[in-house]
């Protein structure tokens, strides 16, 4: 007989993630515990921008590949009683010493997260000169300092608990760290954390996982539990950094860590089936959704996506992006790996926080600071190593990123709020589960659970496995498709999680259904 091996399926199970309800607070986030610390600190009086930002310092013990002290981020702040939004900027700037010249091109096309020309010996990739000024403490500190109710140490507590107590050493954990162990082995404290007797960390064979350390990041936060989140730019903190950046020859100074301050602006809006949709601005991917948008505006919608929705929403996307990286420089993506962290609060009085940040890479620069414990980014591999593009590498300058946090509001009430993490991928993720709640009225959990596709590059389209298969074949009428599964590794689809706040009083959350420690809880 002749035997054909049917296509390889690495989860052969149904994906499936409890939501969360109640009429207080909820807190969504990629990592339970680090939404248990939201959760704690609403519990202890605090409202939703105080539960944001301890779930967001949380996490940088919590997961550490994704965010933490030395990353950068974009959050939406609707305050119950006012009548719109505020977006919190702290993305990434390139330090003001940064060289363009230390990039030196090898004449080959670097197949990484993205398909840029390849830098010799990846310096715009990890190490000491991928560093972007670490924001996201800074945005925290002004979040914290203009909206939070509870002290600082109180907010930080839970992050100092969670750093003390350590990294879980499960699964999951072993996945994430050999996913970047051959790059991890090349900085000393990385490796000495990560990579004991050159190895990554194992679980148990059985019984409980333990936990381990994650260098000096507890004694950090410690830190600047007692002197305040600006400690990172102003005092010991950044003293250390600027230390370790010097013995590693770096080029992020002690001016650019001085200098680095959020920018509070106006969120753009967009009105979308009786909503307003608030977005994030121009250099995340809030341009690009509202041109995918303007043309879905004119799609009929039935009872649930079918084939001629999908159809729609992929062309719609593949156009988006066709533009997007003709007039702002984003290159393709070519890894697989999400490399970001989203979180979204609602408190009792139903002001609503979208977060999102990021280290860009999974495990960022890969460089831990040996002073601080503090995982740095690589966001200056945002850039386009070619000289004379229209996001080159620059000293001081802002480079385009893929983040989308939003919040749709009802009248002046914010209502629905999400974002998701996984780099390109965020846009088609974030845009599918607006649509299949205020298009198809489906709630959080059927539009978590439903099958999506994917679009992060006009030449292709991944679509679920799940999916129907005459919305597949539909698909294939109109070019390339790639059916894949919505796993935890490959990871083939963005991360987004979501809340909606009633105006009944009624709040519903629901973290990624695929990502393995993410959870939505409720007060």
């Amino acid at each position: 007989m002749t035997f054909v091996p049917s296509p390889h399926i690495t989860q052969n199970w149904v994906l499936s993630k409890p939501s969360a309800h109640g009429r207080r607070g909820i807190v969504v986030s990629q990592a339970a515990s680090a939404a248990e610390a939201g959760i704690a600190v609403l519990n202890a009086g605090g409202n939703a921008v105080d539960a944001a930002v301890a779930t967001a310092l949380a996490l940088a013990a919590a997961e550490p590949w994704n965010s933490g002290l030395g990353g950068i981020g974009f959050a939406l702040v609707h305050r119950a009683g006012e009548p719109r939004a505020e977006v919190v900027d702290f993305g990434p700037v390139a330090p003001r010493g940064l060289d363009p010249s230390a990039f030196r091109l090898t004449g080959r096309m670097k197949q990484d997260l993205f398909a840029w020309p390849e830098v010799a010996g990846d310096a715009n990739i990890h190490g000491p000169l991928s560093f972007a000024i670490p924001s996201s403490a800074a945005g925290y500190a002004h979040m914290h300092a203009t909206w939070g109710k509870l002290p600082l140490a109180e907010v930080i507590a839970p992050a100092i608990a969670l750093a003390k107590r350590g990294l879980p050493q499960d699964w999951f954990t072993t996945l994430k760290v050999a996913a970047s162990a051959a790059v991890l082995r090349r900085y000393p404290e990385s490796a000495r954390i990560y990579l004991p007797d050159g190895l990554p960390p194992v679980a148990p064979y059985q019984g409980k996982p333990g936990f381990f350390r994650l260098g000096a990041l507890a004694e950090t936060l410690e830190q600047l539990g007692r002197t305040g989140l600006r400690d990172l730019y102003e005092g010991d903190v950044a003293q250390a950094i600027i230390a370790d950046v010097e013995d590693m020859g770096g080029v992020l100074s002690a001016e650019d860590l001085r200098s680095c301050q959020v920018r509070v602006l106006p969120p753009p809006q967009y009105q979308w089936r009786g909503h307003t949709l608030q977005l994030a601005g121009g250099l995340t991917a809030a341009p690009t959704m509202v041109r995918v948008l303007d043309q879905m505006a004119r799609v009929g919608t039935g009872s649930a996506p079918d084939a001629d929705w999908f159809l729609a929403f992929t062309r719609a996307m593949k156009a988006a992006y066709a533009e997007r990286l003709a007039g702002l420089g984003d290159a393709g993506l070519m890894g697989a790996d999400t490399c970001t962290s989203h979180l979204t609060v609602c408190d009792q009085d139903g002001t609503m926080v979208a977060l999102t940040t990021t280290l860009l890479s999974s495990m960022g620069s890969r460089v831990v600071l040996p002073r601080s414990g503090i995982l740095m980014n690589n966001g200056v591999m945002w850039f386009d190593p070619q000289p004379n593009q229209p996001n080159s590498i620059g000293g001081g300058k802002r480079p385009l990123t893929n983040m989308s946090p939003i919040i749709l509001r009802q009248a002046d009430r914010p209502w629905f709020a999400a974002g998701g993490s996984g780099g390109r991928r965020i846009l088609a993720a974030v845009t599918q589960m607006m649509a299949f709640v205020t298009d198809f009225g489906m709630s959080l959990e059927q539009a978590a659970h439903h099958p999506r596709v994917d679009v992060s590059d006009p030449g292709y389209v991944s679509a679920d496995v799940r999916l129907a298969t005459e919305i597949i074949d539909a698909l294939r009428s109109d070019g390339r498709v790639e059916v894949v599964e919505r796993s935890v590794m490959p990871i083939n689809f963005a991360c987004p999680n979501a809340i909606i706040s009633n105006g009944d009083g009624s709040r519903s959350g629901i973290s990624d259904i695929a990502s393995p420690w993410s959870a939505a809880l409720a007060q």
